[in-house]
Order: C-alpha cells, then sequence, then structure tokens
C-alpha cells in the first residue's frame, strides 16, 4: 500500500495536467490565486503580499526543486533581500484529492522553520501554469512582482548567474533608497 502511495504521489508531483506554451509576462499582474502554507496558513497571492518586492520560485514539478534550490543558493550568496517564497504549483483535480498527503511528504523534507515561506497552490494550479506556460516544466519560474502584483522580471530557462544579475539589477531599479541615520 505504502508503495502505491509513493507511485500516486510521483506521477503526480512529476507532470503537468495541460500543455501550455511560455509566455512573457513581465509588466502584466500575476492572477489572483490563493493557497496554503506548509504551516497551514491560507495565502491570497499577491494581496497578501504587501511589501515593496517580492519573489516568487514557482514549479511546476517535483524536479523543479532542484532549479529552485539554485536560485535560493545564488540569492543568499548575493545577500538578496527580499521577501521570497517557493510556489509548488500543481493543476488538476487529482492532486488536490490527494493534497494532504502531497504536503505532508513536503514537510517531511523541508526545516519547519521555512514552512511559511513555501505555498503549495493546487485550485489555482492550472491558470498559474496558463499564465506563464509550463515547457520545460523542471525550469522555476522566477516572477518578481511589486505591491500592486506587478510582474517586474521574470525568467523561465533555468538558473544562470547571468539571470540572477540581471534580477539583482532589476530588485535595485525598483527598490527604494535606505536612508541611513
Amino acid at each position: 500500500m505504502r508503495l502505491l502511495m509513493i507511485t500516486i504521489t510521483v506521477l503526480i508531483l512529476t507532470g503537468c495536467s495541460s500543455h501550455y506554451p511560455n509566455q512573457n509576462v513581465v509588466g502584466k499582474v500575476f492572477p489572483s490565486v490563493s493557497g496554503q502554507s506548509l504551516a497551514q496558513k491560507s495565502v491570497d497571492i499577491p494581496k497578501d503580499f504587501n511589501t515593496e518586492l517580492t519573489l516568487l520560485l514557482i514549479g511546476y514539478k517535483q524536479n523543479s526543486q532542484f532549479d529552485i534550490d539554485r536560485w535560493l543558493i545564488g540569492l543568499d550568496m548575493t545577500q538578496t533581500n527580499i521577501p521570497v517564497y517557493e510556489l509548488p504549483t500543481i493543476g488538476g483535480m487529482f492532486p488536490r484529492m490527494f493534497s494532504t498527503m502531497i504536503d505532508n511528504g513536503m514537510r517531511a523534507g523541508i526545516p519547519k522553520e521555512l514552512w511559511k515561506g513555501v505555498i503549495t497552490i493546487y485550485q489555482h494550479g492550472e491558470q498559474v501554469q496558463a499564465f506563464t506556460g509550463n515547457e520545460n516544466p523542471n525550469n522555476t519560474r522566477v516572477v518578481l512582482i511589486n505591491d500592486s502584483g506587478k510582474i517586474l522580471y521574470f525568467y523561465d530557462r533555468g538558473f544562470s548567474v547571468g539571470a540572477l544579475n540581471q534580477l539583482k539589477e532589476t530588485i535595485s531599479a525598483h527598490q527604494s533608497p535606505i536612508t541611513v541615520q
């Protein structure tokens, strides 16, 4: 029985339910969607992100985690200081039926202090995938939004130092200067 459950989980997390061509979403407003953090707090995206800038790392498959981790390491190494959220985004009715099992599996592999920064999107997963596109689903969708939900930066071709540098430049161009007193 346990092997069957693991197999079902792998099937759910390794595939996107529909194919959507990749989109350039810079300048658009991120769609209003909801999810739940691994800390079990409901989150309305982008409404609940009320900071000047917020970075979303969207993954459509379990294998996206490798790319997400590279982005997180790069952000840490460059001391990028803005809120970052991982958004495992799984479309379709079948994954929603197993959402508790999937979330518990993620909790088992993520330290508890990071759970509030991982927000799973099930109900609106298909909507997000259609918005960004899901070609090359192992690649993270890197989305920088402002406090109005407007997308300032978008990248979906897998981690690269050049893309990280472009992201940092975009962040610098849109952050308010900090006054030291």
